[in-house]
């Protein structure tokens, strides 16, 4: 057979040609790049009324935004900062931030509190008592453990007569700055999520608003006293791992929560139980 070298490798090459070509077509990955602000933002929250207000932005407000969340309940105050700095959730809204300040100092977590969203006003609630001043001698008072409500639940007591504290010191009190106790009070710190179960037990307890809600202690009506949202510090707001404050779903759900429609649905649902911070 008589050969055409010039054919034959013209030939050659416009096969390698196509080869080359077919094998660039195939290894060009897809465009994978997500948008952020469509991923999922999984936010955690106390049921009430955190994950309340939650559900209402993501059935209401979040779509319309693309924005996304998915919304994981916890009972206590611990583990949604402890999930949110180890990267399981994007976001947590539970907590104010003196309590966020005491907790990245004790834990060494690095959080940043990002937007106000509400008050929920400390009270103080007994199934013994109508009117606080009847606190006999030597009643027991449960109050939260942690170091910011604490100190918090002592100046309520004191501004409603109860107790006195050391000049000055405010909300940073421990029982080491009571001064004066006429009535011998007993304080029994617990952990927050324990002091509606605890009023079976105590003469009275300072309650956190969000656990009074949950166990259907209504803090507007049924509360002996109850904090002033005038000039108060501890309005509970979004937090995020530092670093995260710019994603934009967090800044899109940050826009939301301090929003009308929220301010609203907060007024409508909670009768003055719960307070916008804005």
């Amino acid at each position: 057979m008589r050969k055409f070298p010039a054919i034959a490798s013209a030939i050659a090459a416009l096969a390698l040609t196509l080869t080359a070509c077919g094998s660039t077509e195939t290894a060009t990955p897809a465009n994978t790049s997500k948008d952020v602000a469509a991923e999922v933002l999984k936010v955690g929250a106390s049921p009430i009324p955190h994950a309340e207000i939650l559900k209402f932005v993501k059935d209401k407000l979040a779509a319309k935004e693309g924005l996304n969340l998915e919304i994981v309940e916890f009972t206590d105050y611990v583990q949604p900062n402890v999930q949110l700095n180890d990267g399981q959730l994007g976001a947590n809204f539970f907590q104010h931030k003196p309590y966020l300040d005491d907790f990245n100092a004790s834990k060494g977590t690095k959080l940043s509190y990002v937007q106000s969203v509400h008050l929920e006003p400390l009270g103080v609630y007994s199934k013994k008592l109508t009117d606080l001043t009847a606190l006999a001698q030597n009643a027991t008072v449960a109050m939260p453990n942690d170091a910011t409500n604490l100190g918090r639940s002592l100046k309520l007591l004191a501004d409603n007569g109860v107790l006195t504290l050391k000049e000055g010191v405010g909300t940073a009190a421990t029982e080491r700055d009571v001064t004066g106790n006429p009535k011998n009070l007993k304080f029994q710190p617990l952990e927050a999520a324990q002091l509606p179960r605890s009023l079976e037990d105590v003469d009275a307890a300072v309650i956190n608003g969000n656990y009074a809600l949950e166990a259907g202690l209504d803090p507007a009506n049924k509360a002996l006293v109850l904090e002033k949202a005038e000039g108060n510090p501890y309005a509970n707001g979004l937090v995020v791992a530092a670093g995260n404050e710019k994603d934009p779903r967090v800044v899109k759900l940050a826009k939301l929560l301090a929003g009308p429609e929220v301010k609203q649905f907060i007024e409508q649902t909670y009768k003055g139980a719960v307070i916008p911070a804005a």
